[in-house]
């Protein structure tokens, strides 16, 4: 009798994996479930090109319609998978149906990180993480003249940037003191918070939202958003980008291990043998950093997929990659390589001024990470070298007249 593979999530990862199982020659029943009713979609452009509605929505397909007619794959779309029973191995959707399975994959990614602050349900203020998101903010977009921001990480800053280029007035506040102050150097957050500024954004740091407050004529629509410190920002438009959580509440209600995400080994393998997970939405171990990590990454969620599919056929594969993440803001595109975790200085190569240079991360001599602003030659080295666990010399690191590679011991 043929198995059933069931697949519970509809982005990156899922829509690989489907594609991964089929290429590996799984040739039984296939289903795809899915809370959206669109086909797996790119999310990165959602906060650029899809909010600046320079991509129409057909654009943002991982794959056409065509591939999962093509696949067999069975779509359960617009339906969220309500519980898991691992028992029965039954997956149980929100209209009643339930699906039996041999195996089953978690994909189901991550939410937004929502605010709790008084006033946090007030109509205009919006979290991006979906289309319908991005639908909403682009039909109060036109008629707003003020956005406020709130968060300078990634998101928060890639909006800012095509707030800006749509014309709006724009203020981003960060409860740090800096932007993307989890994820890149000083150096780094200074370059981008300068470029912010030559754009025309506000960056406020060390600011902490306290709540929001309601137009007079309008009760039910904000008007400002207030903080701790006093001051007050008006707003037609509220954009929140403060973190994203792992989408664990399937997995935990089913007694499968969670921590910081659905546990799973370096094979994408849960705590339940039938029951594997891949991208967002798990925490994973990482043989190159010797720590449990949680990635937001395309190229993550794109490689444990394939590991994933090829695990649930009985295969032996390890998932142990060098992490890389990008981030598109105005004409600049930063891409980082590995994890900037225990290191103990941070060497710039090239000059900020330039709007072409890298921060490397080291750890004594080894280089551990690089973020790269319009950088893809570094960048390209750098991933090598890291895998690698190279050494380097500092002095040759820093000279950009020597090739990334010469710097190695």
């Amino acid at each position: 009798m043929a198995e059933t593979f069931v697949i519970v999530g509809a982005g990156q990862a899922a829509a690989q994996a489907t594609e991964a199982l089929r290429r590996g020659g799984f040739a039984g029943r296939l289903v795809l479930v899915g809370d959206e009713r669109e086909l797996p979609y790119q999310r990165p452009p959602l906060s650029k090109k899809f909010l600046a509605g320079e991509l129409p929505l057909e654009r943002l397909s991982i794959k056409p319609p065509t591939f999962y007619e093509q696949a067999r794959v069975e779509l359960r779309l617009g339906v969220a998978a309500e519980a898991l029973d691992l028992a029965k191995r039954e997956l149980v959707l929100a209209d009643g149906e339930r699906l039996g399975y041999d195996r089953l994959l978690l994909a189901t990614g991550t939410g937004p990180r929502r605010l709790t602050v008084p006033g946090a349900d007030l109509a205009g203020i919006h979290y991006l993480r979906t289309v319908a998101d991005v639908d909403r903010i682009r039909a109060e977009v036109g008629a707003a003249r003020r956005a406020v921001i709130v968060g300078g990480g990634y998101i928060g800053l890639e909006v800012a940037a095509t707030c800006r280029g749509l014309g709006l007035e724009v203020d981003v506040l960060e409860m740090a003191e800096r932007v993307m102050n989890r994820v890149v150097a000083a150096e780094l957050s200074a370059f981008f918070a300068l470029e912010h500024a030559r754009a025309g954004v506000r960056i406020h740091t060390q600011t902490l939202v306290s709540g929001f407050r309601a137009r007079s004529d309008s009760p039910r629509q904000v008007a400002s958003v207030e903080t701790l410190g006093g001051v007050e920002f008006p707003a037609d438009l509220v954009i929140v980008g403060v973190g994203v959580v792992p989408l664990t509440g399937l997995a935990a209600g089913a007694g499968l291990a969670c921590e910081n995400g659905i546990a799973v080994d370096e094979y994408a393998r849960t705590s339940d043998p039938h029951v594997y997970a891949a991208g967002d939405c798990t925490s994973q171990p990482s043989l190159r950093y010797g720590r449990r990590i949680r990635l937001e990454s395309v190229d993550n969620a794109f490689e444990q997929a394939k590991t994933a599919a090829a695990n649930l056929q009985g295969g032996s594969v390890v998932h142990d990659r060098v992490p890389w993440f990008w981030s598109d803001q105005y004409d600049l595109k930063l891409l980082i390589a590995g994890l900037n975790v225990d290191y103990d200085r941070v060497i710039v190569r090239g000059d900020p001024a330039t709007r072409s240079f890298a921060c490397c991360y080291l750890r004594g001599q080894e280089l551990l990470a690089i973020d790269c602003v319009n950088d893809p030659k570094d960048y390209m080295a750098a991933k090598k070298l890291i895998a690698e666990r190279a050494r380097v010399d500092p002095g040759r690191l820093a000279d950009v007249a020597i090739a990334l590679k010469d710097s190695v011991l």
